[in-house]
């Protein structure tokens, strides 16, 4: 899941990563330094309730024992199976098995049924979501990078995700020149050399949390305009222009790691709560 439908994965655009870049490379691996590896994230509930208003995130590695993966492959459906077959690298095949088993693991606290019993469908514009009509209230969007997955799990309405492990982006201005919107663009010319890397990363997880929320892909990108300087808070603009469109949407920063940025787009408002795989 992840990335693989409804979603867009920086990488695609060729191999922009320069990791000659030492300077950026050192400010990530300072922060990583400052702060411990994995904090302020709760362990699961006893039991796993969403109310109306809640938001659940939760966070887990993927990089896994052998063992763990075998678990985790024996809760795959057949589809799900034979689309691990096709991945070409062993660690992507298994990120694939672990992201998927997790996620079944997670849903099914809150669907009260076996992980394995769990049936996926692909919506409109290739969102997943379940298939049972009687699971449908409970919406899910997942991403991951560089080994670390974020989940995120609310009720009744659409909802999406996005993970991106910092790393050196030598044509971050260019690829914002082709996707972003005019005020984006100028927002990040307008920083510090040192700034431009991270305010393009957190351009990026904001707009497509929301592009997969709606199931909207590529093409969506330059419709969707978000905040892009240091100084403001994450929040989504304007939807093609329209800010009264935009207001309906809730948009936040997530800080899984030093190392990584997240953020998370849902309609309407609500509660969240952060939890760690970690813990189980």
């Amino acid at each position: 899941m992840g990335k693989s439908r409804g979603g867009i994965s920086i990488a695609r655009f060729g191999k922009i990563a320069n990791l000659k870049w030492a300077n950026f490379s050192e400010i990530v691996e300072a922060k990583a330094m400052s702060k411990p590896e994995f904090n302020d994230w709760n362990p699961p509930p006893k039991r796993r309730e969403l109310s109306a208003n809640e938001v659940h995130v939760w966070r887990a590695k993927l990089h896994r024992s052998a063992r763990e993966i075998e678990q985790f492959r024996a809760m795959l459906s057949p589809d799900e199976k034979g689309r691990s077959r096709r991945f070409y690298f062993d660690r992507d095949r298994h990120d694939f098995i672990v992201g998927r088993g997790i996620l079944r693991s997670i849903l099914s606290g809150y669907l009260n049924i076996k992980a394995e019993k769990i049936a996926f469908e692909y919506r409109d514009r290739g969102k997943p979501g379940l298939a049972n009509p009687g699971d449908r209230a409970i919406e899910f969007n997942v991403s991951h990078s560089n080994g670390l997955a974020l989940y995120a799990v609310t009720r009744d309405r659409p909802i999406g995700i996005d993970v991106e492990y910092l790393r050196p982006l030598r044509h971050a201005e260019q690829l914002a020149n082709r996707f972003f919107t005019p005020p984006e663009v100028a927002a990040i010319a307008a920083l510090a050399p040192e700034e431009k890397q991270t305010a393009f990363f957190h351009a990026w997880t904001r707009k497509e949390a929301y592009l997969k929320a709606t199931g909207e892909g590529l093409a969506g990108l330059e419709a969707v305009e978000v905040s892009v300087s240091p100084e403001m808070p994450a929040k989504l603009l304007r939807i093609r222009g329209d800010r009264q469109l935009a207001s309906c949407w809730f948009l936040c920063d997530i800080h899984p790691h030093p190392a990584y940025l997240a953020a998370l787009a849902i309609e309407g408002e609500g509660h969240l709560c952060y939890y760690s795989w970690e813990h189980e």
